[in-house]
């Protein structure tokens, strides 16, 4: 597969590397005055500084939560979904959606968890049991 390329605002190129670099430990690629690449989990992904588009603001109601329409993040395994779980956890990270399974005995059955980087843009983190039930209907 090969890799994608997200670009997304934050309002502070120090406070992103903090977070993408130091806490989720995504090695820092090329960067600007005005943008830092990261590697993450072999993609790239770019943070631009643009204060003003930062941050979400809608919600969609998924499995009894509200979803942060705008969000993006990962497909980890489910051990290192976990691993990742408990990091956050002992890091006091606040969650928008606490780590859980939703969509219990469903074909799409799968842990999650949201939580905002410090600049206001949703993550997700999720992982199947099953992999081969990402897009399964």
């Amino acid at each position: 597969m090969q890799p994608f390329h997200l670009a997304f605002p934050v309002t502070s190129l120090a406070k992103a590397r903090a977070f993408y670099g130091d806490l989720l430990g995504c090695p820092e690629g090329r960067s600007s005055d005005e943008w830092v690449d990261f590697n993450f989990y072999g993609h790239q992904i770019v943070a631009h500084l643009s204060p003003n588009e930062a941050g979400h603001r809608n919600t969609s109601a998924v499995d009894g939560d509200n979803v942060p329409v705008r969000h993006f993040g990962m497909v980890l395994t489910m051990a290192d979904w976990q691993v990742l779980a408990d990091k956050l956890t002992q890091a006091q990270m606040k969650f928008i959606i606490e780590p859980h399974i939703r969509f219990k005995g469903q074909v799409g059955e799968q842990a999650t968890m949201f939580f905002l980087d410090p600049c206001g843009n949703a993550l997700e983190f999720k992982a199947f049991a099953d992999p081969s039930r990402l897009f399964a209907k």
